[in-house]
């Protein structure tokens, strides 16, 4: 039995070309058409502060064109992590921009919403049970921590899209969820064997991405046969070869031939690839364990303070030499001076991080490399602190003191930072970070995630 679906980008609103897609789909035999819709990588504000990740005029004109084609071929169209980071507000953007995308275009059809946003009692309850465990790096939590965290969500399987589907929804909505998983879903009911169902779901939720060299954002097309599944890029001006669907699994992982997921592993040591053109790959060997018990990842954005920050560049080679010794005692000074001038009570309420690039600011304690950079680096520095006003009280008086911090080997008064933009002090409001890196044990794939069905 052959299984064909059409992931047509990597995150719902990155603007596909719709030439390509309505021939795909148009011309294609295809089962469903998935699309993930979220990202941790804009850090924990999206969820904590109720944000979209793209825009929504960009979410609704991608919208918009998977819908009529979907509608207009009957089959599903399952979208995961709606609105960015799958929190019930994002839930609810993404339905509004449905429901007006139906108005305008007069389509008739049946939706599932699946939220994302367990109970909080119930996940007290499994703390007190010991059944929320910690990822390694995880913080410390308390039962505070699960009450009281602005947002949280938990990862969903593909158990809720399955019965979904199941029910006869023709789209489906969900809250945060495994990417893998909404790819994996209908292949799985299908009958396609789990390794190769979820190996090649996590290659196709990036869309177009593993192909050679990915210039534009396109789509993938996802084949199962009897026991290997094909992958094929839309757009004809893409490749995909061997080599790049193999390197898609070192991609976002920490192990690429061991990769969890809600209820399982996925196990990639034997895996063979094939090209069976110049743009068609073969995959087959693919493995799936199953756990013994089934978990969810829960990811919550906690309230961190009001955050002020700013961006210098540093150019005098004499300071650019004797750099380290250099900055530690102007950073000691900075905080000396705001410590003068605010008191101790409201700096201590403060934190301020420093990244200097050019200098291990990606990497920081964990670069290996050394460098001897006497040209040029960029000091970008961001105070955390209860409200907004003293955020820029902090950053202001730091970045100051930084500025006109003696240099040894100068006399009189120096100016060490050149500022890109006036005023230098840069607002960037609330800021949330994740609390939590745990998974949590469920008695049932569905126990933390509700479906309420909607009729357009």
């Amino acid at each position: 039995m052959t299984v064909s679906y059409l992931s047509p980008v990597g995150m719902l609103g990155g603007g596909f070309t719709q030439e390509y897609f309505e021939s795909t789909i148009r011309h294609r035999p295809l089962d469903f058409v998935a699309v993930d819709s979220g990202s941790t990588d804009g850090g924990a504000n999206n969820l904590g502060e109720d944000r979209f990740f793209f825009s929504r005029d960009a979410v609704k004109r991608d919208m918009r064109l998977l819908l009529k084609e979907t509608r207009r071929k009957n089959i599903p169209l399952l979208v995961g992590s709606c609105g960015g980071s799958g929190g019930n507000w994002n839930l609810n953007w993404m339905w509004e921009i449905v429901q007006e995308i139906a108005s305008e275009e007069t389509l008739s059809f049946t939706t599932a919403l699946i939220p994302a946003e367990p109970d909080r009692e119930v996940l007290v309850r499994k703390y007190r049970e010991g059944r929320i465990k910690p990822l390694d790096p995880a913080p410390p939590i308390t039962e505070e921590t699960l009450r009281d965290t602005h947002r949280i969500v938990a990862m969903m399987g593909a158990e809720p899209f399955q019965r979904a589907v199941e029910a006869g929804a023709d789209l489906v909505l969900a809250g945060r969820a495994s990417d893998a998983a909404l790819m994996a879903a209908i292949p799985l009911m299908k009958g396609v064997d789990p390794g190769l169902a979820w190996h090649a779901a996590k290659i196709a939720e990036c869309g177009g991405a593993a192909v050679t060299q990915m210039t534009k954002p396109e789509g993938m097309i996802c084949t199962f046969e009897e026991d290997y599944f094909t992958l094929e890029p839309v757009s004809p001006e893409q490749q995909c070869t061997p080599m790049s669907i193999a390197s898609h699994a070192l991609y976002e992982t920490s192990n690429p031939v061991s990769m969890p997921e809600p209820g399982g592993t996925m196990l990639l040591h034997d895996v063979k690839y094939e090209a069976l053109n110049d743009r068609i790959v073969k995959v087959s060997g693919s493995r799936f364990e199953k756990a013994d018990v089934y978990t969810v990842k829960l990811e919550g954005a906690g309230f961190q303070g009001y955050r002020a920050a700013v961006l210098g560049g540093i150019t005098d080679p004499v300071v650019l030499r004797n750099f380290d010794d250099w900055f530690e005692e102007a950073k000691a000074g900075a905080d000396y001076a705001m410590r003068r001038t605010l008191g101790d009570e409201k700096a201590d309420q403060c934190a301020t991080s420093f990244r200097v690039y050019g200098r291990n600011a990606v990497l920081g304690e964990r670069e290996t490399r050394t460098f001897a950079n006497d040209h040029e680096v960029g000091v970008f520095m961001v105070t955390v602190a209860p409200t907004q006003e003293l955020a820029n009280s902090v950053m202001a008086t730091i970045s100051h003191t930084i500025l006109h911090y003696a240099v040894p080997q100068w006399h009189g008064l120096v100016s060490n930072l050149a500022f890109p933009e006036a005023p230098h002090e840069i607002e960037l409001g609330p800021s949330y970070s994740f609390v939590l890196n745990h998974v949590a044990e469920l008695d049932d794939p569905m126990e933390f995630y509700p479906i309420e069905f909607k009729e357009i």
